[in-house]
């Protein structure tokens, strides 16, 4: 599946993780880096891995969360919001076409049981 959102996505330069990782960040408030790694099911080091190459792009600010020095929020940059608006037509039509290859299935299910694993 990673690799057909993978594909999918390759025109406007993103990978499945970083469109879910910009996805994640698409919110009216800054979340906390904690927030977005525990969402992810990731952990803090390999979400700072993988933000840095979309820092570098100008896609996502780090910043010192004012209320607690030690912590850091992540903020979509307006070039973040934009690709983020032309990659999710082509990420809904991706999901749109796997749920059209498993005619006959119960696609509800299948994420059901997806998330049963993590």
């Amino acid at each position: 599946m990673a690799r057909h959102f993978d594909e999918a996505l390759r025109p406007v330069a993103l990978t499945n993780g970083q469109f879910s990782l910009l996805m994640s960040l698409n919110r009216p408030k800054p979340p906390a880096m904690g927030e977005v790694a525990a969402l992810l099911a990731m952990d803090r080091t390999t979400l700072t891995a993988n933000l840095k190459p979309l820092e570098r792009r100008g896609l996502l600010t780090v910043s010192v969360d004012e209320s607690d020095r030690r912590s850091r929020r992540l903020a979509l940059t307006a070039a973040g919001r934009t690709l983020l608006a032309k990659a999710f037509p082509i990420w809904r039509a991706s999901h749109a076409a796997v749920e059209r290859r498993l005619a006959g299935s119960d696609p509800d299910r299948l994420r059901a049981d997806l998330r049963a694993l993590s």
